[in-house]
């Protein structure tokens, strides 16, 4: 049943879910009224102009690298035909299952004074030497994990223009690269900005992968300030200006949507003619699978086999359950209350549900290190008022606080294949089957649950595999004894043990392949069902 009006008590559990998002936020911004001068001074004297301008650095680099090749490479493969073109549209979207973290390390070896790049080049050029860890590294080392964000959702744009509004322009006298850029990418602009905003949420967010190239970001000094200063409050304070980069990257993807409107002409029935070209295409796209995906891929493999099975003991087998099951039990949680939000916002469309089921599902906008210093500090101060009320609750480093940051962090990456999915069930199924006489569990069972399994899964695997590769909340919240595989690679990686560190590298790309899998597949099959 529909209901306006009144807020019910759904509708309450609702706003509920959202003020967990809202709460971290709050604390962060209450840390200020905490004087922390001496603190203050001493990074306006060292470092913090350095991280504003890294800041600041990355995401205008990022922003150029994903767009130059998410951007190019989903108009070729969109409306182009080249050799290799129908296994590389799904291929291409494989660095995906590359942590930045584990391509990062991968680069700093294979960059290094000793590493066999350098050592190969200086048989040409005697007096080579350049630094693997140089700035311009780390922008192209995000570039090339994050570009499939922007060339999955510009894809999906220039294939829904087909060819006709190209041939339109073309008529009225525009060149092949008038017409796009005056013509296809903007129409093609929702898309692109969309993919960017996730792009740039990621490098925000970004840990490992700064840490290991020592270039240092506002992650980086939270992470020192918690850890290396032992100062919860202004690490605190840098999480909230943090925010301030990340409020600047939602309001640029906003204007950038905000006026841009595009639709459908000629369908995908216009794509079958398409221009063919040489081989030159083809090695672009496979030069930058290979660099992003094959290569790091092959060195860890080769890493792996040349240390055998020495790594592979009870500490490595205990490593691999433990990130096993914060991820199910993540995912099981986000799935629930993802659910949950979508069935309430479908069966009670007020104003006030809306806005707080967009409220819930904006942790992903948070980076992990943000979330963890929130929600350290207002369970360290909730831990404070029940000791008061003589109740000892340890909530501090509890996997209850690990599995909040989660549950916020990625409510929005479980709730849009479940949004999704709830909207494959018309209301007239539900209806026709109430008319037959099933109660309300036979619907469940026999209508709801069937038509919205793939999309239960696909937000499952989603998550699971987040929640696994995520590091910087789990750095700071993890209780003690749970390191996860992304833990002990940031430990190794940290001490420079890159062959170590190949065996839950590894283990975590193979796990991260699994959702690609299913998103390629899901695609393929959108592709070749009769409504297409």
């Amino acid at each position: 049943m529909r209901t306006r009006g009144a807020l019910s008590a759904s509708g309450a559990s609702v706003l509920l879910l959202a003020l967990l998002v809202l709460v971290p936020i709050v604390v962060l911004l209450a840390a200020w009224q905490q004087e922390q001068w001496a603190t203050w001074q001493h990074l306006l004297d060292t470092v913090l102009w350095r991280l504003v301008g890294n800041t600041l650095f990355l995401m205008v680099g990022v922003t150029a690298g994903v767009l130059l090749l998410g951007v190019s490479l989903a108009w070729c493969v969109a409306t182009l035909e080249f050799p290799g073109r129908r296994w590389l549209q799904w291929a291409l979207l494989l660095p995906m299952a590359m942590p930045a973290y584990v391509l990062a390390f991968v680069m700093v070896d294979l960059l290094d004074y000793a590493g066999p790049v350098q050592t190969f080049l200086r048989q040409w050029l005697p007096a080579l030497d350049f630094s693997a860890r140089h700035p311009l590294w780390v922008v192209i080392t995000l570039s090339l994990v994050l570009y499939p964000y922007v060339y999955m959702l510009a894809r999906l744009a220039f294939e829904a223009q087909g060819r006709a509004v190209l041939e339109q322009a073309r008529i009225l006298g525009d060149t092949a690269s008038s017409a796009f850029f005056r013509v296809a990418l903007p129409m093609a602009r929702p898309g692109i900005a969309a993919g960017l905003a996730l792009a740039l949420m990621e490098t925000l967010a970004d840990f490992g992968a700064v840490s290991i190239f020592n270039f240092d970001t506002f992650t980086t000094a939270i992470y020192k300030s918690w850890y290396g200063l032992f100062n919860l409050q202004a690490a605190a304070q840098l999480a909230s200006l943090l925010l301030l980069f990340v409020v600047v990257a939602l309001w640029l993807e906003r204007r950038g949507r905000s006026r841009a409107r595009y639709s459908e002409i000629g369908g995908r029935q216009t794509l079958r003619s398409r221009p063919r070209l040489a081989w030159g295409v083809t090695l672009f796209a496979f030069a930058v699978l290979f660099l992003a995906f094959l290569l790091p891929f092959s060195r860890l493999l080769y890493w792996v086999i040349d240390n055998g099975l020495m790594q592979v003991d009870a500490r490595f087998l205990n490593l691999i359950w433990r990130t096993f099951l914060l991820g199910t039990m993540a995912a099981v949680l986000v799935l629930t209350l993802a659910g949950w939000l979508a069935w309430v916002k479908r069966h009670q469309p007020s104003p006030s549900v809306s806005v707080a089921v967009r409220l819930a599902t904006l942790g992903y906008a948070l980076p992990g290190s943000v979330l963890a210093v929130g929600i350290m500090i207002s369970f360290s101060a909730v831990e404070g008022w029940l000791a008061d009320l003589g109740l000892g609750i340890v909530l501090v480093s509890t996997l209850a606080a690990l599995l909040l940051a989660y549950v916020v962090r990625f409510m929005a990456v479980g709730f849009g294949p479940v949004e999704n999915a709830l909207q494959q069930v018309r209301p007239s199924l539900v209806e026709a089957a109430r008319t037959l006489g099933a109660s309300s569990a036979e619907v469940g069972r026999r209508v709801y649950v069937p038509m919205m399994l793939p999309g239960l899964l696909t937000a499952l695997l989603l998550v699971g595999i987040d929640v696994m590769k995520e590091m910087p909340a789990t750095l700071l919240l993890r209780p003690f004894g749970w390191d996860t595989l992304a833990v002990r690679i940031y430990e190794l990686t940290a001490e420079g043990e890159w062959q170590r560190a190949a065996a839950p590298a590894l283990t975590l790309v193979l796990l991260g392949l699994i959702p690609v899998m299913v998103l390629t597949r899901r695609r393929a099959e959108r592709l070749n069902s009769p409504r297409n």
